[in-house]
């Protein structure tokens, strides 16, 4: 096997650490039908080859809430008036260093940019759209749309052939 493919064996381990990466080694390996020792091995070169880029535990927003407050996330698009790769790249820097900013893509065609937001309340909305999107000259038009309900999320990626 060459050291960048994967095999059936990688796809049953990235299938089952999508679904739950909190299980140990040991039931890892037998849910991918491996031993221990293999499993611990192909687990190690997955994140060596970056298929697995981190392991995070993920928020039920409505729990939190109950224990936070609601919060609000928007889905933002931004269009600007330069697309040159340096008027992309010194957003894109801004943008994704901002802690509100959850995702940040860069989208063809229609707008440059969407993002999704994760923000208090609608006050601290305004600040951060002040800070990133009013103040950038090059910022051409921004349309938000504010979440009421999440029907789905999945950061499941499919891994079927």
């Amino acid at each position: 096997m060459n050291d960048s493919t994967i095999d059936e064996a990688d796809r049953r381990l990235l299938e089952l650490l999508q679904a739950d990466a909190s299980r140990s080694n040991q039931a890892l390996a037998e849910a991918a039908h491996l031993s221990a020792a293999t499993c611990l091995r192909r687990v190690r070169r997955l994140r060596q080859l970056g298929l697995i880029e981190r392991e995070v535990a993920l928020l039920n927003p409505e729990r939190l809430a109950a224990a936070i407050g609601h919060g609000l996330t928007a889905l933002v698009e931004l269009t600007l008036d330069r697309q040159g790769s340096e008027h992309l790249d010194a957003l894109e820097q801004r943008l994704v260093a901002e802690p509100a900013v959850q995702q940040c893509y860069r989208v063809s065609p229609g707008p440059d940019f969407v993002l999704v937001v994760h923000v208090p309340d609608m006050p601290a909305y305004l600040d951060l759209s002040r800070r990133l999107f009013t103040a950038d000259l090059n910022v051409r038009n921004v349309k938000a749309y504010f979440n009421t309900k999440r029907s789905k999320f999945e950061p499941r990626l499919p891994l079927a052939r």
